[in-house]
């Protein structure tokens, strides 16, 4: 026989996994698992299907920054050692900020996520800007979410990202990231 105690941890157990099943909203940045299913929104931004985006695209109406982390040469790999990075197929005429999309960045990598906004806006911060990366990816809600909090008014988020966009046939492009700062690698 189950107690009045068990039976409400069993309840509070299933509404804990209907909220997150829902896909609500978190209250701060997401800090791990970040390839998992994402929210169907983003207080403060617009969220974009593939067609809305690929609109913007065409119209030239917004900025694309991509946040899909790039990882760094490897650490003790021999300097005469060619490395080369993995090529990144990205919307044409995005800016690709790599590993700006985490849920806690270190001083360094918050500035040049900052300046490369900054950069790719001219410094309105009215200017639109579109983040993404990739499907079920929680890095591009995260850079969002820090445009917003940096003053950015006109943010958007594409959740379906390359995925979506290449599957949809859209073109893409190499990209080479922005440099980031040494400090960072």
């Amino acid at each position: 026989m189950t107690s009045g105690f068990g039976r409400l941890v069993v309840l509070v157990c299933a509404v804990l996994l209907l909220c997150a099943a829902d896909g609500a909203e978190p209250p701060g940045y997401r800090m791990d698992d970040y390839r998992a299913p994402t929210p169907a929104t983003l207080r403060g931004a617009i969220v974009l299907s593939t067609e809305q985006a690929h609109d913007a695209w065409e119209k030239h109406e917004a900025v694309f920054i991509d946040v899909l982390p790039q990882p760094p040469r490897p650490v003790g790999l021999p300097a005469a050692t060619i490395w080369r990075p993995k090529p990144r197929d990205d919307i044409p005429g995005s800016i690709w900020l790599p590993d700006t999309g985490y849920g806690a960045l270190a001083p360094v990598m918050e500035d040049y996520f900052e300046r490369g906004l900054q950069q790719a806006t001219d410094g309105k911060r009215d200017r639109p800007l579109i983040f993404y990366c990739l499907a079920n990816c929680w890095m591009s809600w995260n850079a969002a979410k820090r445009a917003l909090t940096l003053g950015f008014s006109h943010v958007a988020w594409y959740p379906e990202g390359t995925d979506g966009w290449a599957a949809s046939g859209l073109p893409l492009e190499a990209r080479t990231p922005l440099p980031r700062p040494q400090a960072a690698e």
